[in-house]
């Protein structure tokens, strides 16, 4: 099934976007979305208390385009700020993505379709994406899942969309279970709404993704996203949540969840050149789920690095490898569509790590009922056990 060509026979995708100070990046934000292949949507910026020119960009760029809507809050955090955009907005989707963040012009028009090919359970359709800096060039990091249908343990486990830019949510859905949750911020534990979210859709409703990189998620020294402590409490009290909510699911679907993020965490500060925290990051995996974070190469391989790193690197070659990164910027700067990196994607993407990904979303469903099983027969055996005591 296709969508008719005609803007006024398309559905209405509401594009949000919260922006605190984001001068920096958020008209190449707002380009990349107005320059989407798809025509009938809107656009609604969310100005979170900024105190830089990123209110002043904005409106200049919805005076030239009136599908662009200017709106303020006070600094209530990200969640709020989206929650205030969906609340003005009229689509018939809704499409979150942050002020710094960038789209392939076919990103709407791909996700709507998968919309249109699939039934009205399918409440989410996520795209691929690629981790850039501020130059707009990959840092290595790709987000390729092929997990979709019922997702909920998989996506408890493992947060494999990625980032929140990445989706487009059916409205209808969204009103089911709720918008972001704001009450992270009042704990200082920013982070995880767009994974709280997600996961309260995925009980719900089916996912679907599209298999192409039209994301490139932005990562930068001073972003939410290094945040890592903040992140990290978000994490547990989303957890804490789910725990209450769902008492019958067994507790080592808890530990894989953390100990996975936890080596999130460590692969995060490495790439930061922050190895004594990686080495944190490894220490608390082991100390939540060692079986299964012993099994994982990246706990070899990251505490090798960092600890070779913080006992043999000098001042020297710190500078080095500074100038060389440097060299390495300005050698391969991209062009303005971004091709490069998307290039970059499709050539480093490793299969492996994605076919574990689709075998982690069909043994999860099996493990947890092998293992609610063995449970009610160990209470049962209990009950038994007892009562002979008892005679």
């Amino acid at each position: 099934m296709n969508y008719p060509c005609e803007k006024q026979s398309l559905p209405l995708v509401s594009v949000i976007i919260p922006a605190y100070n984001a001068e920096q990046f958020v008209e190449r934000t707002l380009n990349s979305v107005l320059n989407q292949t798809y025509q009938n949507f809107e656009v609604i910026v969310v100005n979170d208390g900024s105190h830089d020119r990123t209110a002043e960009i904005v409106s200049e760029m919805a005076q030239r385009d009136d599908r662009v809507t200017l709106l303020h809050q006070a600094n209530l955090g990200v969640a709020a700020a989206r929650n205030l955009g969906i609340q003005y907005s009229s689509g018939e989707f809704i499409a979150p993505i942050d002020a710094d963040d960038l789209w392939h012009p076919h990103n709407i028009a791909k996700q709507v379709q998968r919309f249109a090919e699939s039934s009205a359970d399918v409440g989410l359709v996520y795209s691929w994406s690629l981790d850039i800096d501020e130059h707009d060039l990959p840092i290595g990091e790709i987000h390729a899942a092929r997990v979709e249908g019922d997702v909920y343990l998989t996506l408890l486990c493992h947060y494999f969309l990625a980032n929140a830019s990445a989706s487009l949510i059916r409205r209808s859905c969204l009103e089911k279970v709720g918008t972001y949750n704001c009450q992270f911020r009042k704990y200082q534990a920013q982070g995880c709404e767009d994974w709280d979210l997600y996961l309260r859709l995925a009980e719900e409703f089916e996912f679907r993704f599209v298999s192409e990189f039209l994301v490139s998620y932005r990562k930068i020294q001073h972003s939410m996203s290094c945040n890592y402590s903040s992140m990290a409490k978000s994490h547990t009290l989303m957890l804490q949540s789910i725990r209450q909510n769902h008492l019958n699911l067994p507790e080592f679907i808890y530990r894989l969840s953390s100990s996975s993020f936890y080596i999130y965490l460590a692969r995060q500060c490495h790439q930061k050149i922050d190895y004594k925290n990686t080495l944190a990051w490894l220490r608390k995996a082991l100390k939540i789920d060692f079986i299964m974070v012993c099994l994982r190469t990246e706990l070899y391989t990251l505490s090798i690095k960092s600890l070779l790193k913080l006992n043999l690197q000098s001042i020297v070659s710190i500078n080095s490898n500074y100038q060389l990164y440097k060299w390495f910027q300005e050698r391969w700067k991209p062009s303005r569509d971004r091709k490069p990196a998307l290039k970059f994607a499709e050539r480093e993407l490793n299969q492996s790590k994605f076919t574990l990904e689709v075998l982690l979303h069909k043994c999860l469903p099996v493990l947890v009922s092998t293992a609610l099983q063995l449970k009610i027969k160990k209470q049962e055996f209990q009950r038994s056990f007892n009562y002979r005591r008892s005679v």
